[in-house]
This record gives C-alpha cells, structure tokens and sequence, in this order.
C-alpha cells in the first residue's frame, strides 16, 4: 500500500484539503524532523514530552530513559497486557505568513501525527538496531562511528516503539490568504521562508587535534 488508510482519530476536523495520507509524505517529514513530541495520559493527568526519534521502516523508535515517566508507564501497561497510548507528532516550519489582516496570519509547516500503543522494546537485537537507528538520525554514519554502549548504559536507556498504523501529515504551503476587501491595505504582506541549516561543527576542547571532521558532518 502506498497510502496508509484515514481512521476517525487521523482526520482533521478543520482544512481537510491540507491532510496527506502517502507514505512517502509521512516518512520525508518523520526523517527530516530531529524531534518529535510524545503525548501518554501519567499519573497526574495528560503529558506532552519533547524527544528524539527515527523511522525505521514501518516503526517509530522513540528515546528514553528507563526511569522516565513514558517509559514507566509503558512498563505498567506492559504489565497489564497493553500497549501505552501515546500521540505523537513531530512539525517542521517551513516559513512565516503574513498577510494584511491579523486573523489571517499563519505559517507553512509540515506535521505528521502518529496515533498508537506503543510497546516497550526489550529485545537485544531489537534495541541495539533502534538505538543505532537513532544515532543515524542524528547525522547518518554516526552510529558506526561512536562507542557502542555498555551494559550500564544499555539498561539506563529505554525505546519505545509504535507502530507506523494510524498516521496522517498535514500540510499549508503558499501565500497568505486575505480578504477581498483588504488587498489594497497598507501592509506589507508575503511569506518569510524558513530553514535549518547546519553550521561549522566546532571540536569539543579536549578533542585531539589530530581527528578530522567526518566526512558526514561536511555540508
């Protein structure tokens, strides 16, 4: 399938026109975006955590760690034979509109929300690959080129993953839209293109100066 299918809970109750339900729209924004935000209902009510992540596949893996508090509620539904309900969404802004009115000033983005239950991944294999995944995500070639962690860190680290089953982008391109009758106001009115952009990688201080750049990290 080249589409994944519109539920009730992934179609948008305003600008339906802008909702894409391709794979290829979904995973471009899911890869190029650095972080995401992971929503779950905690113990003392809803919970919306800013974390990394990378697709791998049909599967979001989402970092964290095994103390956290998405990561022990995963483990208590675990516990009770479920999957954690989770929301996540990751945006990327691509630039500012301004138009002449107030009312009608946006911005153009590209969003993707995830809806699921996500599992606790415990096995070996599983981990060590989304744990690589995630390094990759960063910057690809980074996971070969770092210390594989240790058994300390391999149990201070936890990963969530959810499958890649009710999902939907949304997407606003163009310029603003005014009134009719507000054209010919005195206010400037267009769109500021956004983006991020790398910059020189500067050498941690205590860095041999004999290390060369990666080849990865060059633009």
């Amino acid at each position: 399938m080249t589409a994944y299918r519109p539920t009730p809970r992934t179609t948008p109750t305003r600008y339906r026109e802008r909702a894409r339900y391709d794979r290829k729209t979904v995973h471009d924004i899911l890869d190029e975006a650095l972080v995401c935000h992971l929503g779950y209902l905690g113990a003392g009510g809803p919970v919306v955590l800013p974390t990394t992540h990378a697709r791998h596949g049909e599967t979001l893996y989402l970092h964290g760690s095994t103390g956290g508090g998405p990561m022990l509620a995963a483990r208590a539904a675990k516990a009770s034979g479920s999957g954690l309900p989770v929301c996540v969404t990751a945006t990327l802004v691509d630039a500012l509109v301004l138009a002449r009115a107030a009312m009608h000033h946006s911005v153009n983005f590209r969003s993707v929300v995830v809806r699921g239950d996500a599992r606790v991944v415990d096995d070996p294999a599983e981990k060590s690959r989304a744990l690589r995944c995630l390094l990759d995500h960063i910057r690809p070639g980074r996971a070969a080129d770092c210390r594989a962690p240790n058994e300390r860190e391999l149990a201070a680290t936890g990963v969530l993953a959810l499958d890649l089953v009710e999902v939907s982008a949304k997407v606003r391109t163009g310029a603003p839209v005014d009134d009719p009758e507000d054209v010919a106001l005195p206010h400037w009115a267009g769109v500021v293109p956004l983006r991020l952009t790398a910059g020189t990688p500067a050498p941690a201080v205590d860095l041999d100066p004999a290390t060369p750049v990666p080849s990865y990290l060059h633009p």
